[in-house]
């Protein structure tokens, strides 16, 4: 009972998966963080779905791209991306951590916001248009959505939080944070090894990408912003999620060449 309730505490909270609404307690969201990255495999299942539905029914190009650009959106209910612009806002101020922090929790959205979720979303189409679906390379990006998540959970049990309220603090306290990190940890480990065997130089560059992400977000939080918070998180994982795909499309051109 308590494994169900834990995923499903992670799926209501990072997912627009519908799911039975558990009320929160000390023993579901223990390892909450853990269950993280089971809302990336929904993504893998859902890409693949509609790459192979692509393939089969002969969709153009661009509608193929459309669908595998939006699907984790769709998943996700776009959580991750609301905190991907409250943090671009809040970089492009140049302002201090403090005030940083005060533009995070302002609801209203920038005009750096909207200017770079627009860029991101047609750096993203872009990719989806570009990227080769074979199932070789669907496993890989499968594996990406599943490394994402891992390392952002991973980040909340180990990085210095920026404050002692928000959803981010809710989940660290409340989880077991040295189980939790070597759980974690070991999948990240698990999930890089099966990246780079499935898929070879593609596998690799994937996750290089997410590993020079994952240090930057670590420098970048500390300096910026006193620590990492639940729109840093969200701004890491659409980081991540991009840099994995384009890692990805450059490694296939290059296999090409």
């Amino acid at each position: 009972m308590i494994v169900w309730q834990t995923i499903a505490v992670a799926f209501a909270m990072f997912s627009a998966v519908p799911v039975p609404q558990p009320v929160w307690n000390e023993k579901n969201m223990r390892y909450a963080l853990c269950a993280f990255p089971l809302v990336g495999a929904v993504c893998a299942l859902a890409w693949w779905g509609w790459a192979v539905a692509a393939a089969h029914f002969s969709f153009p190009g661009l509608l193929r791209a459309a669908g595998l650009c939006l699907i984790p959106v769709f998943v996700t209910g776009g959580i991750h991306l609301d905190g991907y612009a409250d943090t671009c806002d809040a970089l492009a101020s140049c302002a201090s951590p403090e005030k940083k922090q005060e533009i995070l929790k302002d609801p209203r959205c920038g005009a750096f916001a909207l200017i770079r979720l627009c860029t991101y979303f047609i750096a993203y189409l872009g990719l989806c248009a570009a990227v080769r679906c074979t199932p070789r390379d669907a496993l890989c990006m499968g594996f990406g959505f599943v490394l994402e998540r891992a390392l952002s959970g991973l980040a909340v049990a180990w990085f210095p939080l920026a404050k002692s309220t928000g959803l981010v603090h809710t989940f660290a306290t409340a989880a077991d944070r040295l189980a939790v990190r070597r759980i974690l940890t070991a999948l990240c480990v698990l999930l890089a090894v099966c990246l780079v065997a499935a898929g070879g130089l593609c596998g690799g560059g994937m996750v290089l990408a997410a590993v020079l992400v994952f240090v930057r977000y670590r420098r970048m939080s500390q300096k910026e912003f006193g620590g990492i918070s639940g729109d840093l998180a969200g701004w890491f994982l659409q980081k991540t999620e991009i840099w994995m795909l384009a890692a990805l499309v450059v490694c296939q051109m290059v296999e090409e060449w």
